[in-house]
C-alpha cells in the first residue's frame, strides 16, 4: 500500500521538491546580501546610541524595492502553500478515487479500509508538513533582517509592525507546519464528505481561508492572559487630543514596550476618568506645546493590555498545537466515515 501511495503521489512529491530548491537558491542568494547589508547597518548596536529608527529607515532604503516584493511575496507564498496542498493534495486523494471507483480495487486486494486510509494520510500528510516547515525555515531566515528592521523603522511607540502583526505571525516560524496538516486532512474530510473532487477543492479553500482569519482575529488574542500594566504618561507620547461629549477631550498616546502586542491602550486621569476637562489651552488655537504643557498638569496615566515579546514563540507553539488537534480531529472522522459509511 506504501508503495502505491508513493506511485499516486511521486509526481506531486518530485515537483514539490523541484519548487523547495529553486525557492532555498533564490533564497540563498538574496539572503546572503540582505544579511550582509544589516551587519554593516548597525543595528545590532543602535540603541546604545539613540539611532535605531535613523539606521532601520536606511538599511531598509539600502535594501530596495527588489527585497521589499521578495519580502511580502514570501509573505504571501507562505499562505498559499498550505491552502495548495489542501486544495491540490487533499481534496481529491480520496474524492478522485470515489470517482473513478477504484478505492474498490484495493479493498478486494485484501487491504483494509483503515489501512488503505492510515497510508494515504500518513504518507503524504507527513509530505505536507515537511514542505511547509522547509519553506517556513528558509522563508523565516531570510525575512529576519527585515522582521527586526522594520519595528524600528515605524519608531518606538508604533506597534503597528513587529512580529505578532497578524500578517506577519501566521507567515513564519512553525504555524506553518500546523495549518499545511489541517489544511490536507481538512482537503480529504471534505473529499470523503461530498464525493466530488471540484466541490471538495472549493470547500476546503473557503473554509481553511475562514479558520485563519478566526484564528487570527478572535481566538489567537485568547490564548493567553494578556499583561496589564498602568504607567505614567509621558505628554511627548501623545498623538492625539480629540473633544469627547459634556465637553470634554480624550487623550490617545503611544507606549514604549518593546516588541509588545499591544491589545488595549487607554488614557486615564489620576481619579479614573478616560477624558479630561476641556481647555483654551487645547484648543484650536492654542499651541502644542502650551496644550501638552497643560496636559502634564494632570497626572495622567496609561491602562495598557499586552502580550510580551518573550510570548512569540508560546503563542507560535500553541497555535501549530491547536492546527495539529483539529487535523487528527478531521483525520478520525475520515476513518469512522469511510470505515462505517458508503463512498459510492
Amino acid at each position: 500500500m506504501i508503495w502505491l501511495t508513493w506511485r499516486q503521489f511521486r509526481g506531486q512529491a518530485w515537483l514539490a521538491c523541484a519548487a523547495l530548491a529553486v525557492a532555498a537558491a533564490a533564497l540563498a542568494v538574496t539572503g546572503l546580501h540582505l544579511a550582509h547589508l544589516y551587519d554593516i547597518s548597525g543595528i545590532a548596536t543602535c540603541h546604545a546610541h539613540g539611532i535605531c529608527q535613523t539606521v532601520a529607515n536606511t538599511f531598509i532604503d539600502q535594501a530596495g524595492a527588489a527585497y521589499g516584493v521578495l519580502f511580502y511575496g514570501g509573505i504571501a507564498v507562505m499562505y498559499a502553500v498550505p491552502a495548495i496542498i489542501g486544495v491540490f493534495w487533499g481534496a481529491p486523494l480520496v474524492s478522485r478515487e470515489i470517482e473513478a471507483g477504484t478505492f474498490r480495487l484495493a479493498w478486494n486486494q485484501s487491504v483494509t479500509r483503515t489501512r488503505w486510509l492510515a497510508v494515504k494520510l500518513a504518507l503524504i500528510g507527513l509530505a505536507a508538513m515537511a514542505t511547509a516547515g522547509l519553506l517556513s525555515l528558509m522563508i523565516s531566515w531570510w525575512a529576519s533582517p527585515i522582521d527586526q528592521a522594520l519595528p524600528l523603522a515605524a519608531g518606538p511607540n508604533d506597534h503597528a509592525v513587529n512580529r505578532f502583526t497578524p500578517l506577519l505571525f501566521g507567515a513564519h516560524g512553525i504555524t506553518p507546519i500546523g495549518y499545511a496538516a489541517f489544511a490536507f486532512t481538512l482537503g480529504v474530510t471534505a473529499g470523503v464528505l461530498i464525493r466530488r473532487t471540484l466541490p471538495a477543492m472549493a470547500t476546503t479553500l473557503a473554509v481553511f481561508a475562514g479558520a485563519l482569519v478566526t484564528m487570527s482575529l478572535w481566538i489567537r488574542p485568547h490564548l493567553i492572559t494578556p499583561l496589564r500594566a498602568t504607567l505614567a504618561l509621558n505628554p511627548a507620547n501623545i498623538n492625539g487630543v480629540a473633544n469627547a461629549s459634556g465637553g470634554r477631550l480624550k487623550i490617545t498616546a503611544f507606549v514604549n514596550i518593546p516588541g509588545a502586542w499591544m491589545l488595549s491602550n487607554q488614557t486615564i486621569t489620576a481619579s479614573g476618568h478616560t477624558s479630561v476637562p476641556a481647555t483654551q489651552a487645547c484648543s484650536p488655537s492654542g499651541s502644542f506645546q502650551t496644550c501638552n504643557a497643560y496636559l502634564g498638569t494632570l497626572h495622567l496615566r496609561q491602562l495598557v493590555t499586552y502580550q510580551p515579546a518573550s510570548r512569540y514563540w508560546t503563542f507560535q507553539w500553541y497555535e501549530m498545537a491547536i492546527f495539529l488537534a483539529l487535523a487528527l480531529a478531521l483525520a478520525g472522522a475520515c476513518f469512522w466515515r469511510v470505515r462505517h459509511g458508503r463512498l459510492s
